[in-house]
């Protein structure tokens, strides 16, 4: 059997950077190079970043990619790689759509070309669409209708991109019609938890569908509420794991695969789906054999907390720095939501770019002044002290508030207080809101949603509290300093925005608020399916009008990393006048 050496690069792309990211490829060409590879791959919409979004619509963008795309082929000839082969992803558009209704204007496709010799000798669009969760795949791109496939080293390699993959039909059945020994697919699929296990049965199930060795390459890093896990995946073709790349880590995953020769009476023409092979012939020859043979790796798995963790550091360090800041500016309050977030900045860009503010005002306790102060110690981060208590009064001498108005009040005063900061310092300000809260408006406009990244956005507080334990243990295990206060973790949580106040005061137990909202909000269960899941009935009725009525609030607040199937935001749409109200 032929050997092929394939080059798998999981590596992060900034949206709108054609040539960072275009030195990223050439840099990494040239690593993949260094080992012998034969053949070099990138993710889905390498050159542009992913996704692009509204950008897809501009002309000017598409013609960017395309004019990026053959200068990077001219480089790598020029550098002496033009010999090795390069699937790389990019924006295109297509040559023969016509313009018809419910099509995007100039049709955009989401492109893939295979670069050798100085030129793009290969190029395909995307076949299966999305249209679901995040993805908005029709509004942007047209599909592709091609079967793609390259020989190299006389092994033919069948390409596809990510959804081809996770949709029936198309491309997979086609890789085998057209008896490829090799299927390789492009992706940039963001993390969701548990999608590991999914993606990993996926590629097994396909592999046996396609009848050959798969390769899965995954994008890593993060992209505004997205996050890219990396963890690409090759299996045989009885869906047999033959490497599998680390979580959240960029890197070049170089592997030899024993693959069956092309074979010259392969079909051409019209397969699976009306799909067309379009095959290009780069090298019949087979690679000299001998060497040692390169496995690839098996990387060890994270644990679901770690998991979980880990994409919430990446989405976070991927945010700051892509979007120009140093430094980032948290309110401790001494409880588990900012202490959970501060400990998240501090491994995601440093303990010495992080800044913590208290801000108590009368009603604040000690204790809680002195978690904050304890969670500075603990972890080097820069801790200060700003009294709100004096602008308090001001505002009360002058309005005479009192109840909600009064506690909204202290809420506001520290958002304009960290806003200020920002503005004289320069730091980014992160909101501590969790999923529990943002359901249930369970917050303050201006106040406590004030922040340009919401790091626990998608994390019920049950899962906080779970996380804040884990970080505890995993430094504990590395002989460290756990990070969080323990009594930051035990005390009941509590806004302190009056006397003796809990939040159970005006919300129910976290277990089961939670349970509730896993339901309605993750899985769009109804009020009565939920009632029948066993939670009382004035109880489901009274947590769902508190979600419905605080979409106004979770409209306003800012982006944050997506860990969920259906994180607020994109992923779930509702209208903000709306009188549809389930009732239990």
């Amino acid at each position: 059997m032929p050997r092929l050496r394939l080059a798998l690069n999981q590596i992060d792309a900034t949206v709108g950077d054609l040539a960072g990211n275009a030195e990223s490829v050439v840099r990494w060409t040239r690593h993949a190079a260094g080992q012998g590879a034969h053949l070099v791959a990138f993710p889905e919409m390498m050159l542009t970043g992913y996704p692009v979004e509204d950008l897809a619509l501009r002309p000017s963008f598409v013609e960017a990619s395309r004019a990026a795309l053959a200068s990077l082929a001219t480089r790598l000839a020029d550098e002496g790689l033009g010999e090795l082969p390069v699937v790389v992803g990019y924006l295109d558009r297509s040559a023969t759509a016509r313009p018809r209704y419910g099509q995007p204007a100039g049709a955009p496709q989401n492109a893939v070309a295979v670069l050798y010799g100085g030129e793009p000798v290969l190029t395909f669009a995307k076949h299966h669409l999305p249209n679901y969760g995040v993805f908005d795949e029709f509004r942007y791109f047209v599909p592709g209708d091609t079967m793609p496939v390259v020989r190299v080293r006389g092994v033919d390699v069948a390409l596809a991109v990510c959804e081809d993959l996770w949709q029936d039909g198309g491309r997979v059945p086609a890789a085998r019609s057209a008896r490829a020994g090799l299927l390789l697919s492009v992706n940039a699929s963001p993390y969701e938890r548990d999608k590991d296990d999914t993606r990993l049965e996926l590629v097994r199930r396909r592999a046996r569908e396609a009848g050959c060795t798969t390769a899965y390459l995954a994008m890593t890093g993060g992209q505004d509420e997205l996050v890219f896990d990396g963890d690409s995946i090759v299996v045989d073709q009885e869906g047999e794991v033959v490497a599998r790349a680390p979580q959240f880590t960029e890197g070049c995953v170089v592997l030899d695969l024993d693959l069956p020769p092309a074979d010259t009476d392969a079909p051409a023409g019209v397969v699976d789906d009306g799909l067309l092979v379009d095959r290009v012939v780069l090298s019949e020859e087979p690679a000299p054999a001998g060497g040692p043979s390169l496995s690839g790796g098996h990387a060890e798995r994270l644990d679901d907390d770690e998991e979980v963790y880990s994409a919430l550091v990446v989405g976070l360090r991927a945010y700051v720095a892509k979007n120009g800041f140093r430094s980032v500016l948290v309110g401790l309050s001494g409880g588990i939501d900012s202490a959970l977030v501060a400990a998240i900045a501090c491994d995601a860009v440093g303990a010495e770019h992080v800044h913590g503010v208290s801000m108590p005002s009368k009603y604040s306790s000690g204790h809680s002044l002195e978690d904050a102060a304890e969670m500075a110690r603990r972890t080097g981060l820069h801790h200060r002290t700003v009294a709100i208590e004096p602008m308090f009064d001001a505002y009360m001498d002058a309005l005479g508030l009192t109840g909600l108005a009064e506690e909204n009040l202290q809420s506001r005063l520290r958002g304009t207080l960290l806003m200020a900061l920002s503005n004289q310092e320069g730091h980014l300000v992160l909101a501590p809101g969790n999923k529990s809260e943002l359901a249930v408006g369970y917050s303050t406009l201006y106040g406590d949603s004030v922040g340009a990244y919401g790091p626990i956005k998608d994390v019920y507080k049950t899962s906080v509290f779970r996380l804040a334990a884990w970080r505890n243990r995993a430094a504990g295990a590395r002989g460290q300093v756990p990070p969080i206060p323990e009594n930051s973790i035990t005390k009941p949580p509590s806004a302190e925005l009056r006397p003796g106040q809990v939040d159970t005061d005006s919300l129910p137990d976290y277990p089961v608020l939670d349970a509730i909202l896993e339901l309605y909000v993750d899985r769009d269960r109804g009020a009565d399916e939920i009632v029948a899941a066993g939670y009382d009935r004035e109880l489901v009725t009274r947590t769902l009008r508190m979600v419905d009525t605080a979409e106004y609030k979770r409209r306003q607040y800012p982006p944050g990393t997506k860990i969920s199937p259906k994180g607020f935001g994109k992923d779930r749409r509702l209208p903000i006048t709306n009188r549809w109200q389930e009732r239990g």
